[in-house]
């Protein structure tokens, strides 16, 4: 046991991340695993959830289950293919309810199925291929995530919590706060599936950013959207760089616990920080969906400077306009119910 019994909860759960990750670029990219960067992902939603681990026979589990429900959204393809409209209705029905079902519980295993539903289908637009092969990789997110999680976990064990439970969003503010993630999710799927190979990255970063949204309110969502978004190009491109200097597996783990690290004590509040959690966290995730496909495009043969400024930019626009969406109908909610109260300062 490393764990250090005067060490602080907080630097348990930075150490945790940092070389839970770390480990997980050494397996999924040491065994050349399909999609590895979306693997790495899953692997940072389960490391930065509150609470005990899943354990490696239940990540096993829920690993197969999920590759099967996951599954389903191929089942999506002809519909989209044949019956766009019912289809999409279809889609934004199943996204309310996973949004919602998450706000009340705080799962972030449903974050996989929001993925399941909007990144399978149009990978299977594209290539019926490339479909299995994000179910495959998020299937062994959880599963590697599962077993990460339980060795760092008795690495840095945590003393039992006795906190106040967190409080959750009512029926009332869970159905509208999951209705605004739709309208952020939807148009970007709708543009997604037109051109597939271009906007799939821009499906992960809109799912992410409508789990940020789901947080935030209009005051700060621009901070939060697009600084984030910001912040987690910047560190993926220092990252780059650093491995462009040796470019081998070894150079790629640490440079990504580095930039974990850094990430970390501000996410965990080590290091103070005026902003939320959540603005942290999708920046790390900004980092690995930047850095996992610019990884791709040298290994191809593909220019890596424009394909990531393309990336950058479309993420910015996502950021923008999901920060304009919560502006608006925050906004127009207000307007509703307190409209006597609505002045012309108020909507300055």
């Amino acid at each position: 046991m490393w764990s250090n019994p005067l060490m602080h909860r907080a630097d348990k759960a930075v150490l945790r991340l940092t070389l839970g990750l770390g480990l997980s670029v050494l397996i999924t990219y040491g065994l050349a695993l399909p999609q590895p960067h979306l693997s790495c992902l899953v692997v940072i939603l389960l490391l930065c959830k509150p609470g005990p681990p899943l354990s490696p026979i239940k990540g096993l589990l829920m690993g197969g289950v999920l590759m099967g429900l996951m599954a389903s959204g191929v089942l999506m393809v002809p519909l989209l293919e044949h019956y766009g409209a019912s289809a999409l209705m279809l889609i934004a029905l199943i996204l309310f309810g996973l949004f919602y079902l998450g706000l009340k519980s705080g799962n972030p295993l449903l974050t996989l199925l929001v993925i399941t539903f909007t990144l399978v289908p149009v990978a299977g637009v594209a290539d019926q291929a490339l479909a299995f092969m994000v179910i495959q990789a998020l299937a062994t997110g959880v599963m590697l995530g599962a077993f990460i999680g339980t060795v760092s976990h008795n690495l840095f064990p945590d003393e039992p919590s006795q906190g106040a439970k967190p409080a959750y969003l009512s029926p009332e503010n869970a159905s509208w706060v999951a209705l605004r993630a739709v309208i952020i999710v939807l148009p970007i799927l709708v543009l997604a599936l037109q051109d597939p190979s271009h906007y799939l990255a821009a499906i992960m970063k809109t799912v992410a950013l409508s789990q940020q949204a789901c947080t935030t309110n209009a005051r700060n969502a621009g901070k939060e959207l697009i600084g984030s978004t910001l912040v987690g190009a910047l560190v993926a491109a220092i990252a780059w760089s650093g491995l462009a200097l040796w470019p081998n597996l070894w150079m790629l783990m640490l440079w990504v616990m580095a930039t974990s690290l850094w990430l970390g004590v501000r996410l965990f509040r080590i290091k103070t920080s005026r902003v939320a959690p959540s603005f942290w966290v999708n920046a790390l995730m900004t980092m690995m969906i930047l850095l996992g496909p610019a990884i791709q495009d040298s290994a191809n043969g593909k220019d890596v400077l424009q394909a990531s400024l393309f990336r950058l930019g479309l993420f910015l626009l996502v950021a923008c306009y999901a920060w304009g969406a919560v502006w608006v109908l925050e906004r127009w909610r207000a307007g509703r119910h307190l409209p006597h109260t609505i002045n012309h300062e108020t909507m300055s």
